[in-house]
């Protein structure tokens, strides 16, 4: 009896500890009124302008606080477009974490330098928001969760597709109402005509082409939306294996990356297949979803197609999510505010099974071989 005592002790001392390594808290109870201070890392990402423009006209959620490029030439530019004062900018991630005191970095670096800004973030216990994907590989990958264990951060990854209306009709059919039973066939395609067919800026092309800083080419930059949506459409299961075949039609243009990329990915039961590519027609991010009996097609945010047992094919409603889950700034002020808890699309369990489908298609496009994942 005595042993039992000391055992059911050390269990409820260790319990909580398990928990909160599972979940990490922020470090902090955040605030409940005012808007978020947010700040900037990095602005070699063209995705921060479209991050600066939904941030205009936001002040009752979030206001921009500073602003952090070790590139002199591009922090003028931004501050002159958008008229911030020199106190704002930074050219130490730092410094500015430490006067400027945010409450959350939104970071639009090269994908290779997500770790070292979020290792800096979580010094200061501050929450992080990353651009697709979370990480180059999955030893990266496991140090920021390390590091965001550690510190009891949240660290949230962007994709746009998460905000789709169309994705979550495709959920509420499939996952919700179980419309057409058991998944058995997702089909992902992403990309454009290539980053530099779009005239992307400059400073982006040059780390999206350089495979150190990106991780790869295509297979990385919108392969990451196939594994995303699979892993969140199989319940966070990771798969049994990757096979990757990647090919490079314009090595004049892409010398060093690959810029066409398909990933079989296999779960018990259920065939994935992420097509990545810099040489569609016109940019698409479209979600296919087979199941037994119904299928449901989405192409982009706004449109869904259905067919279910015994009716012909019909255009579905879309989905509503909620306020706090609309888009990349409602959800990051919601997480830093502590309405809300990373997960699915956004959260860092799902992303770091991405990363690790990423990195087995990347070795297995390298080999030729099946690469089967670790248990």
């Amino acid at each position: 009896m005595r042993l039992k005592a000391v055992l059911l002790s050390l269990l409820a001392v260790c319990l909580p500890a398990v928990a909160l390594a599972q979940t990490p808290a922020p470090t902090s109870t955040p605030s409940s009124t005012g808007p978020v201070r947010v700040a900037i890392a990095g602005l070699v990402h063209g995705h921060v302008g479209g991050f600066m423009r939904q941030l205009q006209g936001r002040g009752a959620d979030m206001e921009l606080v500073a602003v952090y490029e070790p590139d002199a030439a591009l922090r003028k530019a931004f501050s002159e477009r958008y008229k911030l004062t020199d106190a704002q900018m930074f050219a130490s991630l730092e410094d500015l974490l430490t006067k400027a005191k945010p409450e959350a970095v939104a970071a639009f670096s090269s994908t290779r330098d997500h770790r070292p800004i979020i290792e800096a973030a979580a010094a200061h216990g501050i929450p992080v928001m990353v651009e697709k994907p979370l990480a180059v590989s999955v030893s990266d990958a496991q140090a920021i969760e390390r590091a965001a264990t550690k510190a009891r951060i949240h660290v949230i990854t962007n994709y746009e597709t998460t905000w789709y209306p169309s994705h979550k009709a495709i959920w509420d059919l499939m996952k919700e109402k179980k419309a057409g039973g058991a998944l058995r066939k997702i089909v992902v395609m992403d990309g454009h005509e290539g980053p530099k067919e779009i005239n992307v800026q400059p400073e982006f092309l040059a780390w999206l082409r350089d495979p150190v800083q990106n991780g790869a080419g295509a297979l990385f930059d919108f392969g990451c939306y196939g594994a995303n949506l699979m892993t969140w459409l199989m319940d966070g299961q990771r798969p049994i294996a990757v096979t990757a075949v990647t090919q490079r039609f314009k090595p004049a243009i892409y010398p060093n990356v690959d810029d066409e990329a398909t990933i079989l990915i296999e779960y018990p039961g259920t065939q994935g297949i992420a097509q990545a590519s810099w040489n569609w027609p016109f940019g698409r991010k479209d979600l296919e979803v087979y199941a037994e009996k119904a299928y449901a097609v989405a192409t982009g945010g706004n449109n869904v197609r259905v067919r279910l047992p015994g009716a012909p094919e019909t255009t579905s409603g879309l989905g509503t999510w909620p306020a706090d889950e609309r888009d990349a700034i409602s959800y990051l002020a919601a997480v830093t505010r502590g309405r809300l808890t990373p997960s699915g699309l956004s959260g860092l369990a799902n992303n770091m099974i991405v990363v690790e489908i990423l990195d087995a298609a990347r070795e297995s496009a390298k080999t030729g071989k099946r690469v089967v994942l670790k248990k």
